[in-house]
């Protein structure tokens, strides 16, 4: 994946593969500290310690199309190559949150790409589905919420 905002549009379609209709994404890029958190969560099935355990290996997947799950596996290399991390809770029932952390000067660092257009697309797409997004950047702060809507 080229960009930060393709790894979130596939963390975040794999919430909805696990039954979430609730999904927070929130980003924060601290020039300060030369950090950029990425943190999605979600209200979905969740994940037994076992499956947590082995998700974040490239040949591990609870799909039956494919013998592969790339997509978790592909955040955390993404965060390490930038000398960051990645952080996974999760526990049957109670949903699951993804938090990597990369290092913003780092060259290998990946550009955020269109996180606009991602969200776009997740809201379009999954109308069912209540987004939280919000992206912290420069002293500012970028929300958009569209749980209360879905409450009317």
């Amino acid at each position: 994946m080229e960009d930060l905002s393709l790894h979130i549009l596939d963390i975040a379609e794999n919430s909805i593969s696990a039954s979430a209709k609730s999904i927070e994404i929130r980003i924060d890029e601290d020039k300060a500290k030369d950090l950029l958190t990425v943190e999605i969560k979600d209200d979905g099935n969740g994940m037994d310690e076992q499956t947590l355990q082995k998700v974040l290996d490239p040949f591990f997947t609870t799909r039956t199309t494919r013998k592969v799950g790339l997509g978790l596996s592909l955040l955390a290399q993404a965060a390490r190559q930038s000398d960051g991390k990645i952080e996974l809770s999760s526990g049957p029932g109670k949903g699951t949150t993804v938090k990597a952390v990369f290092h913003l000067s780092h060259p290998d660092c990946k550009p955020m790409g269109d996180i606009h257009e991602t969200i776009r697309t997740l809201v379009a797409g999954y109308p069912g589905t209540d987004f939280l997004y919000e992206h912290k950047k420069n002293g500012s702060i970028y929300r958009f919420d569209t749980r209360e809507t879905h409450k009317k």
